[in-house]
Formats: structure tokens, sequence, C-alpha cells
């Protein structure tokens, strides 16, 4: 007897519907698996033997043969034990085959029956349900993130037992209803701006790059605070639409990194990764192809503290998912695109000791020339070019580290960012960006027009500093940021002026 089955399987975020299709014959006792499939499935023969024995269901003492269609895409994971014992199930007559066409079957088996969470199925749910597929048999704890799919409905199982149940009509199992979530904005971070005493200038820039999600990186002595401002980005950073949500959340759900009380991921992800960090842990990829620390930072914050001691190689492989918000991981097989449209943020010092152009501090710096050089030129231009905001952290004279005044808070601060973010929703309703910084030269020029006077003034700075045609157009971006922060329609001479300051560096430093 022939069981077919559905179940998915994932190809970076996207989802393939793959059949599992089980005949039993006559013959020596033997599991046949065709179809391409990996390590993992080969090794679920003896995962489902047990898994079936101890549901008090009989394996077939038999020639089985599965098959996992379509035959040309490798079949990777363990997500497919749960369809193949209830094909194995189905075609020895220990299950009612009539309703298996109506689902698709996720889920890992234990030997003692029970379904295991499997990662990435959200995206499979997602995908599948785009399909027309609208019925899913999975895991229990994999009911949450799969509920976020109003489209879907999905009927969550315990065991292998269970299951089996359901199918042949002996018990219901009631879909699953997703709880309504809370995204009141409120979240609760262990550090806030309130706590930074001094560095106006600095916050400002901050403000302007959560608001607008520009590049930023800040350029200091040691203890001047980089790091303690970069860590606060987060407490500032917009809210999240639910499509964003979404999108951040299949990329954890695939990387296996979704909490269980963490459906839907509302904060925006803020990475750190060390500066051993290889360009595959940065990028992503592997043998298996998963997402890096840029994918895992869509919608958030990618911060790379003391920039010059990452590889340059491994830097220099940012440059296109800057560019494009996307990172394309090419294997012979097959090649699997990621989002990483992500705010970079990055710490350095000036020099190897720190200490260059620092006149408070009482230290002097002795690096020569060359090895100043050598340093600062770890972050190439070309990389630099991509950096909206560059910023000076100068280190903090006593009297703002004596003053008892409060400073302003994350609260304060995120709520102009907001009403900034709501101004650039609105403006870019149409198109198909989020944010000022995500602009093409065609919406440039749209949004960001200016009078002759302004163009005269931006020529002026574009010929000091020696900008490029891509600084010329972070100007032009980063200005419109600050005019939205300030509630203006259109770009005046105080907003072009700010934003100049933001690139006064890089003729000075490269």
């Amino acid at each position: 007897m022939l069981a077919k089955l559905k179940t998915g399987l994932n190809i970076g975020l996207d989802a393939e519907l793959v059949e599992v299709e089980v005949d039993i014959r006559r013959g020596f006792p033997k599991v046949l698996l065709a179809g391409l499939p990996d390590t993992a499935i080969k090794e679920s023969r003896q995962r489902i033997e047990s898994a079936i024995c101890n549901s008090s269901f009989s394996f077939p003492k038999n020639t089985i043969t599965v098959n996992f269609a379509p035959a040309g895409i490798k079949k990777e994971g363990v997500s497919f034990d749960l369809a193949v014992a209830l094909g194995i199930l189905a075609s020895s007559a220990q299950l009612r085959g009539d309703d298996l066409d109506k689902f698709v079957f996720l889920g890992e088996l234990s030997l003692e029956g029970k379904l295991r969470k499997i990662t990435g199925a959200l995206p499979i749910i997602q995908g599948l349900t785009e399909k027309g597929f609208k019925r899913f048999v999975l895991p229990l704890e994999n009911a949450p993130e799969a509920g976020l799919i109003k489209e879907a409905e999905v009927y969550p199982a315990v065991d292998l037992k269970q299951a089996v149940l359901f199918l042949n009509r002996e018990i219901e199992i009631k879909p699953y209803v997703s709880g309504r979530i809370q995204d009141n904005g409120n979240y609760s971070y262990d550090v806030d701006f309130s706590e930074v005493k001094g560095h106006f200038f600095v916050k400002r820039a901050m403000e302007v790059a959560a608001a607008g999600f520009h590049n930023i990186i800040l350029i200091g002595p040691p203890g001047s605070g980089k790091t303690m401002l970069a860590k606060r980005l987060p407490t500032i950073m917009p809210d999240m639409s639910r499509q964003e949500a979404l999108e951040v959340t299949k990329i954890y759900s695939v990387a296996g990194m979704l909490g269980k009380k963490q459906p839907l991921i509302l904060q925006r992800p803020f990475r750190n990764p060390h500066h051993t960090a290889s360009a595959t842990a940065l990028i992503g990829g592997g043998s298996l192809p998963r997402p890096g620390e840029i994918s895992l930072a869509h919608n958030g914050v990618l911060f790379l503290d003391e920039l010059p001691e990452f590889r340059r190689d491994t830097l220099e492989a940012l440059r296109q998912p800057l560019e494009e918000g996307r990172v394309v991981v090419s294997r012979v097989r097959k090649s699997l695109e990621f989002p990483s449209r992500f705010l970079f943020a990055a710490a350095m010092n000036p020099c190897p000791c720190g200490f260059w152009g620092d006149n408070s501090s009482g230290k002097t710096c002795h690096c020569s020339i060359y090895q100043i050089q050598k340093y600062r030129s770890k972050v190439s231009g070309p990389l630099l070019d991509r950096i909206d905001l560059q910023v000076e952290v100068p280190r903090l004279k006593t009297q703002h580290l004596l003053s008892e005044t409060a400073a302003e808070s994350s609260a304060d601060i995120r709520e102009r960012v907001n009403i900034a973010r709501r101004a650039q929703t609105e403006r870019f309703k149409k198109e198909k960006i989020l944010f000022n910084s995500q602009m093409k030269p065609r919406q440039i020029k749209k949004y960001c027009g200016l009078s002759s006077k302004l163009k005269t003034l931006l020529n002026v700075v574009v010929e000091e500093f020696g900008l490029s045609a891509r600084g010329y157009d972070k100007i032009l971006k980063t200005a419109r940021t600050i005019a939205d922060l300030a509630g203006r329609d259109g770009i005046t001479e105080e907003d072009i002026s700010e934003a100049a300051q933001y690139r006064s560096l890089e003729k000075s430093l490269w």
C-alpha cells in the first residue's frame, strides 16, 4: 500500500513543499531512503522505529521505501520525522489515510514518540500558506510561532500517538489560537541615556542615526564612552511594524534562536560580535547555510566595537550588504538569500594606542605616522564612505563627570524618533523603503528638493570635504532626517549644516 503525505523544507527564508511517499513490500526488513536525504534524515530510521514501537504501534518487518519529492532538492534536517512515521503507519494500515492529503506534517520525533520543536517553522508555515496550504500538524512548542500566520490552521500535537488518534478521528485537536500580542513600546532595558553625562553632540548624532537608520561610527580615545553610548542605541530605536517584526522572527526561527516565551520578536535586534568573528559568522553560510550576524541584526543594530581589529576581508564583506540590504550565500548546489537591512554602528580609536589628538588625558601618543596610517587603513575608504555619520567622541571634562544635572532619558529621545519615523512612514507609503537612509537617487530627487541657495551651500561642503557622489547623497538623506526630527516639511540651511558636521572627520582622519 502506498501512502503520500505533505511536509515542508526551509530554503533560506523560503519554503518548499516536499511530498513523502512511503511504500511497504515483502522483503528483507530494511528502510530505503531516496530523494537526496542528508545524514540527519538517514539516521531517522532508528528514531522513527523506536517512536512507533514506543507509541504502541507495530513497525513493519518488510522492505520500506521512502521517497522525498522533488528528488532534485537536497532534503536537510529532522522536520520530516512525523511525516515519515505517519506514512509508515498509513502504508501498514495502522492509520486511516483518507485525511492525509488535507494536512502538512512537521516535527522531529524522540525515541519515546514525543514531538520535538523544529527550527524554521514560521517561514515554512508562511511560505506554504502563500502557496495555498492551510492546515498544519506540528509540535506543540512550535504552535505559538506558527499561530502568527493568521491564514493557517495549526493543530499542535504532543506526540505521535496523539497525531494518529486525531487523524483516525478518535480525538479532537482544536486549532491553535494565538493570543493577542501587546506592543506598547515600553520595553525593558538595562541601560538608559539618562545615565550618560555630557556628550550632547554625540547623543544628538545617535538620535539622528536612530530616526533615519543612518550608519554611524564613533571615534575617540579609550574610556571616552564610545561603547557605552553604542549599547544604548537600541533604547531609542523606533518601534517595529508587524511586518518588520515578522521578518526578524523568521530569521531567528531559521537560526533556532526563538525563545519559548517569545513567539514574535518586537524589540529591534542588537548584535555585537567579537572582533575575532570570521567572515562566515558575520555574513552567514556554512555547509548548511544559516543566517550570519548581519541577518540576525536585520531591522536592528549591528555594532562592531574596535572596528580596525576585525580582519580586513571580514569588513570588506560588509560593503555589498550595506548597499543592498541583503546577502547572497552561494554554494555549489544552490544560492540562498538572507535579508540584512541593519543600522551599522562602529567604534574605534584614532590610533593604535588610542591617544592621538587627546589633549585632556595627560597621555601622549607615541604612535608613528606609519603605525597610525596602517591602523586606519584597516577601515577602507569604500567602507567608510558607506557610513553616514562619523562622530568624534572626546574624553569627558571633569565638570560633566561631577555634574548632578539629570540627562535626557531614552524614552524622551525615543518619542522624537518615533515622530520622525511616522513622517517617513507617511512619505514612503507608496515606496518599497522604510527609512530615509534607504532612499535611491530617484527618491532623493523627489523628497530632498533644494533651493539654489541650499545647492550652493551643499556644493561648498562637498568641495571642502572632498566627498564622493555617495557622500553627497548621504548628506541629503541625513538632512532629510534632521528636518523630520524638527517637524519640517522641507530641508533648510540648518539641516544641511548639521548633516555636514557629521562628515567632517572623513577629511581630517583619512
